[in-house]
């Protein structure tokens, strides 16, 4: 039986590996047994005859609308890039314009207005663990090559030869202050440009401590005839992690699509680049945006207007996310606006769910989000009561572990009684040697006399499994732990520790929780038994120190817990020998 133990435990460990592997396949990451990634396809060539469409970079009009022609739209041009031949010129030389308030900075485009760059002047780009001040803001959206990432929007549905402003067209830039004064609740940017008989007055407002980009579209149909156009939100990027990610754990980067009747949809790259993207098409709610590990960009349309969602690839490894919105019929000289938001910002719950429904789903819980988002309740009032997070995982870890005392009791009692008798199989392995009927059948008279259950303390483990797989996923995506430092050299709880003290103690728990447990009557088992904490630590090396300080909690709390119980079992056996 014992054996059979050791099996059940190999297969429950070779589930979760290939768990595992199947989660990084579907992150975009490679297989650890071989095989092309999200990312290969993405670098892959369009099947021959998948020729691009006529214009790469901005959206099709919707069904709605009637669909301008190709010589209605401009060229195929990534952002900062040259234009088409005969496409509408950019303004050549221009510097992008920088608008800041306390907490973003951006790179406005003058050329199609677009956001070229986005900073978060509060959050450092690095995990920093020298103190210094000066370490710049993490850079969200950037006009990089082959690392593109920037918020688009503009007009389509222009009839025949007519093209309306979109973010290919220059803008005027009205003169107005370009950073956030003492005092000041908010910073204003207005940009105006006409093109097909269609005037597009655009205001960008920054309000103070806030990461939503309020943005006002006033269109004017300066034309002799009605027109109907459409407003479109996008954001290009490109399909890599980002910069820094470990390769010991993966987190979801990539397109999301929300709606009240479908709720939260991610879309991978690899779906988009095959053509194949699943999420709603048509909603008169909800956003697009696009989630990567800490932060989230979106675009938020008007509420309750019907909008229209799409997802395509622009290009190699390049790929774009956003919404349509059609404004209805402009009479000639008459006029429409439209408000919506763009959010650039850190996964803060508390500030996503005041923002947008559903805007808080895009911290990543994966399958065990209903579990997770208690146990981040918890651990976020632990942290109003102590004020560092290092302890309020400390904390947490020890309710969590005393809630589920009475199950790891029945585990640890089990595993007592087994190793109380730990001699006896011994010396009945020697007696019958290699004949595995007559071992088996005394190994069961034994568990009868003593009335052990070998299985007993599996079902305990198996149940507590789902809430430390969710304690992980909240301790791992939460942006709080980000540069948040818990005592003495852990200066950044989401970085690993950078003298490994903390994987090195949590690898000695983990042998002396294999000692404390029933040695196996085979060899090989045993030995297996004590490798195994030291492979576990070294992928600890890399892990977030938050994380490491979880599990080692855990350990010591299951040590004491565990010598406790040990030694009860142990004194109850001796007196009933007695």
């Amino acid at each position: 039986m014992q054996l059979q133990r050791t099996i059940l435990w190999i297969v429950f460990s070779m589930s979760l590996l290939f768990l595992w592997d199947n989660w990084q396949k579907h992150n975009g990451k490679p297989s650890m047994f071989g095989g092309p990634t999200a990312t290969d396809a993405a670098g892959k060539a369009p099947a021959a005859g998948a020729a691009p469409a006529a214009d790469g970079s901005v959206p099709s009009a919707p069904a709605s609308v009637a669909a301008p022609t190709a010589a209605a739209v401009p060229g195929a041009t990534a952002a900062g890039a040259a234009p088409a031949s005969g496409a509408t010129p950019a303004a050549g030389g221009v510097k992008p314009l920088r608008v800041r308030s306390d907490v973003l900075a951006l790179d406005i485009d003058p050329v199609g207005g677009q956001i070229l760059r986005g900073e978060l002047l509060k959050h450092k780009a690095n995990h920093d663990t020298s103190g210094k001040a000066d370490v710049g803001g993490v850079v969200l959206l950037q006009n990089e090559p082959g690392r593109m990432y920037v918020a688009q929007s503009g007009l389509i549905g222009g009839a025949e030869g007519a093209a309306f402003p979109t973010h290919k067209t220059p803008f005027t830039i009205a003169d107005a202050p370009r950073e956030l004064a003492d005092g000041s609740d908010a910073i204003e940017v207005t940009m105006t440009a006409e093109s097909g008989g269609v005037k597009l007055e655009r205001t960008y407002r920054l309000a103070r401590g806030s990461y939503v980009v309020e943005v006002r579209d006033t269109v004017s149909n300066t034309g002799a005839a009605p027109v109907r156009p459409t407003l479109y939100m996008q954001l290009l990027r490109h399909g890599e992690p980002p910069v820094g990610e470990s390769q010991f754990y993966s987190t979801y980067t990539g397109p999301v699509v929300y709606t009240e009747e479908k709720k939260f949809q991610k879309v991978a790259f690899s779906d988009i680049e095959k053509g194949k993207p699943d999420h709603v098409k048509s909603a008169s709610d909800g956003w697009a945006g696009i989630i990567q590990h800490y932060f989230v960009s979106a675009w938020l349309p008007t509420d309750k207007a019907p909008r229209e969602f799409f997802s395509r690839r622009i290009a190699d490894n390049l790929y774009a996310v956003g919404a349509l919105q059609p404004l209805g019929e402009l009479a000639p000289q008459a006029k429409t606006s439209a408000q919506t938001r763009l959010l650039i910002a850190p996964q803060d719950q508390n500030m996503l769910e005041k923002v947008a429904p559903g805007l808080d789903l895009s911290v990543d819980y994966g399958w065990l989000t209903v579990v997770a988002k208690p146990i981040f309740w918890l651990l976020e009032k632990l942290y109003g009561l102590v004020g560092n997070w290092g302890w309020a995982i400390v904390l947490l870890t020890i309710i969590i572990k005393t809630i589920f005392f009475p199950l790891q009791a029945a585990s640890y009692k089990s595993m007592a009684r087994m190793k109380a008798v730990s001699p006896r199989l011994m010396a009945l392995r020697e007696r019958y040697g290699n004949d595995r009927v007559k071992l088996n059948t005394a190994m069961m008279e034994l568990y009868k006399e003593e009335k052990i259950n070998p299985l007993g303390g599996c079902l305990p483990i198996v149940v507590q499994i789902p809430v430390f797989i969710a304690l992980y996923w909240v301790l791992l995506a939460s942006v709080e732990m980000r540069n948040a430092p818990w005592a003495l050299w852990i200066k950044d709880l989401a970085a690993p520790d950078p003298f490994y003290i903390l994987p090195l103690v949590m690898a000695g728990t983990m042998f002396l929780q294999v000692k404390l447990n029933p040695t196996p009557p085979d060899p090989v088992q045993a030995k297996v038994m004590m490798i195994m904490p030291l492979v576990f630590s070294v992928m600890f090396f890399f892990f977030p120190a938050g994380l490491v300080l979880y599990w080692l909690v855990n350990n010591v709390y299951s040590i004491i817990q565990q010598w406790l119980i040990t030694r009860k079992i142990e004194a109850s056996m001796a007196a009933k020998k007695a």
